[in-house]
């Protein structure tokens, strides 16, 4: 299988890109027999996607691995590339401090080690269809938009602590969403609504358990409703809604609504903006579907060995 790793173009992650093609000068030195590799340096937003599907349409039948290198939206435009083709996988290899939620699915698994990713086993997993986008991991709306609108700002200013400053900004101008969701048919209930996450994976946010009862390959859709809170609630609901809590916990049962779906409608009298993956989509109807087994995924390998960070090789 040829493998074909695509890196971040952005000049400030160049000093990424250098450090994985030094990983696997060094890994293919010695393992020049079984290891065919190529790199792809992306010219900007959305060409990963680009790239990806023009090769998997130029190339239907070739065993291709495509190695997303860095976060949550690096993996959202490759699996959107090859989302609907045959004979290709999806691997991860993440960067440094990048925001990585659906490698958090993975525990146990090594994500920055190239033997641990060459040395994995392919599983089917689900993805999210959103009208014409994908989600490999979460879609969320209203009071999480808002949030990652701001924080998304804040990252591309070169800023820190990006999400909890998004956060601070929900507070005061996303609380109170008027946006109609159906699942499987039935409208939920309210007028209005705090946050609504549609989940395959489990975390959202870099911390956030969002969907602690998530799987990635069930063929089904975790909804989380939750309707309009006073500030104070909202505040003391937040550390429980960061471990996973909220679902668990009596005193939120008025105000989270938990509901598992193949098929969800969300849509609004003006626009808003889904978040998918962390990547913003505007429109104001919005249908969304789970598609089974619908991506090889490589699990990397749980190595017993430390690893070392410069060359991606296991050391005893």
């Amino acid at each position: 299988m040829k493998y074909t790793f695509i890196l971040n173009g952005r000049s400030d992650r160049q000093h990424d890109a250098d450090h994985i093609r030094q990983m696997l000068t060094v890994y293919a030195s010695t393992h020049a027999d079984n290891f065919q590799y190529d790199t792809y340096l992306t010219q900007g937003e959305g060409d990963a996607t680009r790239y990806v599907h023009i090769y998997c349409d130029l190339h239907p039948a070739e065993q291709v691995c495509f190695v997303a290198c860095g976060g949550d939206g690096m993996i959202n435009e490759v699996v959107s590339g090859m989302a609907g083709f045959d004979h290709k996988t999806l691997a991860i290899l993440a960067i440094g401090s990048l925001a990585n939620d659906f490698i958090k699915n993975f525990p146990e698994s090594d994500f920055q080690s190239i033997e641990a990713l060459v040395e994995g086993q392919n599983r089917q997993i689900d993805i999210l269809r959103v009208n014409d986008n994908y989600s490999i991991n979460v879609c969320n709306f209203g009071f999480d938009s808002v949030v990652a609108r701001v924080a998304n700002n804040i990252i591309s200013h070169g800023g820190r602590n990006a999400y909890r400053w998004g956060i601070v900004a929900g507070i005061f101008a996303g609380r109170y969403n008027r946006i109609s969701v159906k699942v499987d048919g039935h409208r939920m209930p309210g007028r209005r609504m705090l946050l609504c996450t549609l989940a395959n994976g489990r975390y959202v946010g870099g911390e956030f358990l969002c969907a602690p009862y998530a799987r990635i390959d069930d063929g089904l859709i975790e909804v989380c409703h939750c309707r309009t809170m006073s500030l104070l609630r909202l505040l003391l609901s937040m550390d429980d809604y960061r471990h996973g809590l909220h679902l668990k916990r009596k005193r939120h049962q008025s105000k989270f609504i938990y509901r598992q779906a193949r098929h969800v409608e969300v849509t609004s009298k003006e626009t808003i903006y889904l978040c998918l993956d962390g990547e913003l989509l505007p429109g104001s109807r919005f249908n969304i579907d789970i598609l089974p087994s619908a991506i090889t995924f490589r699990e990397p390998g749980h190595p017993q060995h430390s690893v070392n960070r410069s060359t991606g090789a296991k050391v005893s």
